[in-house]
């Protein structure tokens, strides 16, 4: 039977109890409290490696970690890097520069040494952790690689002058740590997110973002959960939070070396987990008879099509709870679980989060009325503090203390948030935010295009694909200048869920009179966007 045991507290008594709570200074202090209330308790599975420590060997860790990084120089303010799979020495990391209040870099594994370069370049991270699988990408980075005393491996051997997590770990075990006086407000991550006008920006996310985050979101869930399924990776937002949600509790968090859709329930049902957080690709894998065979009290669910939010329920058992948020603003909106059964399918993502406001505003920044569609402001303790190194950026996102999402919306009477579409220039493929202008700077690179324009195309599994217009130089040829050629320039220089699948040809693009393209006309132009476009999946023109 479905679970529904869940609290009826009023959603404005959650508020102001949750809002009340005097937050630790630090994830790291978090930690300490957790370790020091349920020691014993088991704290985190890594299921492909094997490793389980409960939250005392989890603190000692952390402890190791921060004095061996302390001899290797890391202190407050400086800037780590760190790229790998799920394994344990990336969360030890993130908590141990909690500790010490240094700043953690997270790099998407995916990413080419092009992209690595770029976070490494504008983060100012002045160490890297990196698995040993991503050293020969490591070795392609150009004019400023990092030196190799300050690259610490996770893996059996290091490059010279280099060191392993292990051996780091061994000489810097009786390194003393002078105490530390933590504050909250000290920037914790450089989380990167696709923006609209081009690369990534880097959020600075302070450790209080991430107890409000930890805090509140926890709180949405109305029930007693022990067991959380990490079906995402340490280097996004939602893998980092469920650490943190199974830290408030003293519960179990249990974590993949990759995180994947066919694997996901099959895991969730394995290690009887009663939480988990998903996107709709989950959804879309094939049924199985074993789909309802799982103990999940609640399911995070994104952006899920009305249909089949109602579908996923009866298919896995389990009430599925919309949740809105983004890197810059944690958590915004859910859907109070005393009202899952009658929001299921509503295609809302609910009310204002603890700590959040939410308004809708017109182009001018005229709050509109209820049941109007414009854009969705935010505003509340614990957002970003700006984008590192990126006044521009920031000043365009926030006007006043209001973050402006770029997400058109509108909110009933009831105060409801309905997300109805984007005003950014991104493309949404399988949970990556893809900016359009960084493909194109990297196709427009090639001396065969002249132009280039990449919009999204729907897609029924992916929510959305990447496509590309190509206006080819003078004198090539699309015969020469295949999309063959074209994807092959690119591999080496996008990770490789931000190649396009489709590609169409032009001997001209609309332009606007500044010369801008009107990807407007391109949308609209016809019904289905794949018509007349090679698509690089099925290796087929449409």
């Amino acid at each position: 039977m479905m679970f529904n045991a869940f609290s009826t507290e009023d959603p404005d008594a959650l508020r102001r109890r949750i809002e009340a709570i005097d937050l630790p200074e630090s994830i790291y202090d978090l930690l300490t409290h957790t370790a020091a209330t349920h020691g014993e308790s088991l704290a985190w599975e890594f299921i492909d490696q094997n490793v389980r420590r409960n939250w005392r060997e989890v603190l000692e860790g952390v402890d190791q970690a921060a004095a061996a990084f302390a001899h290797a120089g890391i202190g407050k303010n400086i800037h780590v890097a760190v790229m790998a799979w799920n394994c344990e020495e990336f969360a030890l990391a993130w908590l141990a520069l909690s500790k010490l209040q240094a700043v953690m870099v997270p790099v998407n594994a995916a990413y080419t040494a092009r992209e690595i370069q770029y976070v490494l370049d504008t983060s100012d991270a002045t160490f890297l952790i990196v698995e040993q699988e991503f050293l020969p990408r490591v070795a392609e980075l150009g004019e400023t690689p990092m030196p190799a005393g300050r690259l610490i491996v996770i893996g059996e051997t290091a490059p010279a002058g280099a060191r392993t997590w292990h051996a780091l770990m061994e000489e810097g075990r009786d390194t003393f740590i002078p105490a530390i006086r933590r504050n909250r407000e000290n920037v914790l991550n450089l989380q990167y997110t696709s923006g609209t006008t081009g690369f990534s920006k880097a959020c600075m996310l302070s450790n209080d973002y991430w107890l409000v985050l930890a805090y509140s979101s926890g709180a949405f869930f109305a029930t007693e959960l022990r067991r959380f399924y990490m079906g995402s990776s340490l280097f996004y937002m939602v893998g980092q939070r469920i650490l943190l949600n199974a830290m408030v509790c003293g519960g179990a968090v249990f974590i993949p070396r990759k995180a994947g859709a066919k694997r996901f329930m099959q895991d969730v049902a394995k290690y009887g987990c009663d939480y988990c957080a998903l996107f709709e690709m989950v959804y879309k894998q094939a049924p199985l008879p074993s789909d309802s065979q799982n103990v999940l009290k609640i399911a995070t669910i994104f952006a899920f099509a009305p249909d089949h939010h109602r579908d996923f329920e009866a298919r896995f058992n389990v009430r599925g709870q919309e949740f809105y948020g983004m890197t810059e603003i944690g958590g915004a909106a859910y859907v109070p679980a005393r009202e899952l059964a009658n929001m299921s399918g509503s295609g809302s993502c609910g009310i204002a989060a603890p700590f959040r406001e939410l308004r809708i505003v017109d182009e001018q920044g005229r709050e509109l009325a209820a049941g109007e569609p414009g854009e969705l402001i935010v505003r509340g303790r614990g957002l970003l503090k700006g984008y590192y190194k990126n006044p521009e950026a920031t000043a365009e996102a926030f006007h006043d203390d209001w973050f402006h999402t770029g997400d058109i919306a509108k909110i009933d009477d009831k105060g409801y948030l309905f997300i109805l579409g984007r005003m950014k220039d991104m493309v949404r493929r399988s949970g990556e935010n893809i900016a359009a202008r960084e493909v194109e700077s990297v196709i427009r690179g090639m001396p065969e295009v002249q132009d280039v324009a990449v919009i999204a195309v729907p897609d029924a599994y992916r929510e959305e694909e990447v496509k590309a217009y190509i206006q080819l130089a003078p004198g090539c040829d699309a015969d020469v200048v295949t999309p063959a050629v074209i994807l092959a320039y690119c591999a080496p220089l996008l990770a490789s869920y931000k190649l396009p699948r489709y590609l169409e040809y032009r001997s001209a693009l609309p332009l606007t009179d500044s010369q801008r393209v009107q990807k407007k006309v391109l949308r609209q132009e016809k019904p289905d966007l794949r018509i007349g476009a090679y698509d690089a999946q099925d290796k087929v023109w449409r």
